[in-house]
């Protein structure tokens, strides 16, 4: 049956934080006009994360809605180790992924095998596969299970990081580019395919400038991608180590960040050209399952 479409009257309420607002008044598994979504691009556009709340979406209703904001793009390639036992010094290997669009965010496992990907530990201050030419663009999550506490994810906004940031710093990025590393994922997991690199300035991955502009919006913010074997390019490694030191502790301070606290059916939208995000660790006895879907993006400049 074709999903109805009309034009449904949305609420934004921000969060009062740096960045964040909910979407209150919407049923993102009916089909969507256009002018409700331009309105959710607006509000987008104003506060870089969305939240929906009491959703009830199936995979090809998360992509549908994800649609709207681009062409979708294929999900990131998984760790070799993805999923520890708990209780146990052991890790177990994954099930074959069913949709190329999706990616399981869980540390749930049945019959042995790893349902989804991260676990239960923490995942570190990142950007979504930005060791890739063109990262994506933006990611949505969808919370199918949630434990009773922990998990959090955090945001922060880059936008306000770049306007922040002190001249003396802003005037050693100026015109620079960082190297972003293939080999791990967020939860400092070894991707297939890699292999452990110990000197920052021989790291598999995509050079991009630190300072990026948005492509939609024209404002220009930090693009930093995630910590862990970044090297700042034409720079001694010492002296790329404290700059990157240095941007990372002003860029991810609290009062640029905002956290979400998961409830089932919450869907989470955020801008992956100026949002870093995080996520906080929680009881492997528990369990959390997530679908994250992610769209196309275009070289960073």
């Amino acid at each position: 049956m074709a999903a109805v479409m009309e034009r449904q009257r949305i609420a934004v309420r921000p969060t009062g934080a740096a960045l964040g607002a909910d979407i209150e008044g919407i049923d993102l598994a009916r089909g969507l006009s256009p002018d409700t979504v331009g309105a959710i691009k607006q509000a987008w556009s104003d506060h870089l994360v969305l939240r929906f709340r009491g959703q009830h979406l199936d995979d090809d209703q998360l992509m549908r809605f994800s649609a709207c904001f681009g062409e979708l793009d294929w999900a990131p390639v998984i760790a070799a180790l993805r999923a520890k036992v708990p209780g146990q010094d052991r890790f177990v290997e994954p099930a074959e992924e069913g949709r190329r669009y999706i990616s399981v965010i869980s540390n749930i496992i049945e019959n042995g095998r790893a349902v989804g990907a991260l676990g239960a530990y923490e995942s570190i201050w990142h950007t979504d596969m930005s060791y890739n030419p063109q990262p994506p663009s933006a990611s949505a999550l969808y919370a199918l299970e949630v434990p009773p506490s922990g998990g959090d994810t955090g945001f922060a906004n880059m936008y306000l990081a770049y306007e922040t940031l002190p001249e003396a710093l802003l005037g050693l990025i100026r015109g620079r580019l960082c190297r972003h590393d293939a080999t791990h994922n967020s939860a400092g997991e070894l991707r297939r395919g890699f292999t452990e690199v110990t000197d920052p300035r021989r790291t598999p991955g995509a050079d991009h400038p630190i300072i990026r502009t948005h492509p939609v919006t024209g404002r220009k913010a930090l693009f930093l991608g995630r910590r862990r074997n970044a090297c700042i390019q034409g720079l001694e490694l010492e002296e790329s180590e404290r700059l990157l030191d240095a941007l990372w502790a002003h860029a991810t301070r609290p009062e640029l960040t905002w956290y979400q606290q998961w409830q089932v059916g919450d869907l989470v939208l955020w801008d992956n050209r100026c949002v870093l995000h995080r996520r906080d660790e929680f009881d492997p006895a528990t369990r959390r399952l997530m679908h994250r879907s992610q769209i196309k993006g275009d070289r960073p400049f």
